[in-house]
């Protein structure tokens, strides 16, 4: 499997471990606190100007938002804008304006002024205009400049003073949590609800048996497709469902190669990446880069990545690990 990319569960795969379907069409797994997170959220959303959903990569936070965006349109108390924009480091104030514009005009081939006021104007206009609040959801927001996060806080207070309601949703890693707790940001931060994806910690195990069992053939157990000490190792060792459903599906793999079944401890200890809690991808799931971290506490890219190496002088390893954990980040 190349970097970055993957893995696909071939149907011989599934009929050999008698799946009816593909781990990735598992559906939506949903615990207690999925569901006290989605109506907290939903309250915050109907309630608050700011409101801000994080978890690290894998988490979940794509399916909780399709189902919050569901549940939403499905009340038909707001009217639900989203920012496409693929490049979020690269998105202004400017760019989600023009989103805004888009799903607030009726008009079928809309004309966006070109001067800023007269554009912020018929936003506004349109959204008094529509009699519901407004809420627009940012995704990848951990990539936003400050600068951004401070304009839409002046963007809702904008609304806010015209008569008009406008909730802004922003969904990140937790680099997006860490960045609002930042004192340069304290204004903006003080004034949003932050809530946490916790995803599957703690109940990895839980959340793997449902995962097979979702997608096995009538009658067929989890003990069936999978021993119950590699089930125990799998959980151990994993952190996420993404984590979960992919590895899952490289054992799966490597088990039909091998004639293979249930699939064996031996066999998630051979597809289980031995650097999956190293620094770097730790750092990785939170939004942390080489350049990121660099930035962040003053170092050079070269010394950011030979901590991550292991080779960094201990001394100052040591150092740059204290400010990290100064900075809330997961050392």
């Amino acid at each position: 499997m190349m970097r970055g990319e993957r893995p696909v569960m071939r149907t011989e795969v599934m009929e050999f471990y008698q799946l009816t379907r593909s781990l990735r069409g598992a559906g939506y797994y949903e615990t207690a606190h999925h569901r006290q997170l989605l109506r907290d959220v939903k309250q915050a959303v109907y309630e608050g100007s700011l409101v801000a959903l994080t978890g690290v990569a894998g988490a979940g936070k794509t399916t909780m938002l399709r189902r919050l965006q569901e549940t939403l349109a499905k009340e038909n108390r707001v009217i639900l804008s989203r920012s496409i924009a693929v490049e979020k480091a690269r998105v202004t104030i400017g760019t989600l304006i023009t989103a805004l514009y888009c799903d607030l005009t009726t008009e079928k081939e809309a004309k966006i002024p070109k001067v800023t006021e007269l554009r912020d104007r018929e936003v506004l206009a349109m959204a008094l205009k529509r009699k519901k609040p407004v809420v627009l959801i940012v995704e990848e927001a951990h990539e936003l400049h400050h600068f951004t996060l401070a304009g839409l806080k002046r963007l809702t207070e904008t609304f806010h003073d015209g008569g008009a309601k406008l909730c802004v949703l922003l969904v990140g890693w937790p680099k997006l949590r860490n960045d609002l707790r930042n004192p340069s940001l304290e204004e903006i931060g003080s004034r949003t609800a932050v809530f946490a994806l916790e995803g599957v910690t703690g109940g990895q195990r839980e959340y793997t048996e449902w995962l097979i069992g979702t997608c096995a053939a009538e009658k067929v157990t989890v003990d069936d497709v999978i021993d119950p000490a590699a089930l125990d190792l799998l959980a151990s060792r994993l952190r996420t469902p993404l984590q979960i459903e992919d590895h899952l599906t490289l054992a799966l793999e490597t088990g039909y190669q091998a004639n293979e079944k249930p699939v064996s401890e031996a066999i998630i200890e051979s597809v289980l990446s031995k650097q999956i809690d190293d620094l770097e991808p730790t750092m990785a799931r939170h939004g942390y880069t080489a350049k990121i971290l660099s930035e962040l506490l003053g170092a050079k890219q070269a010394e950011v990545k030979a901590m991550f190496r292991q080779t960094l002088e201990p001394d100052r390893a040591r150092e740059l690990k204290e400010q990290m954990l100064a900075a809330g980040l997961p050392v």
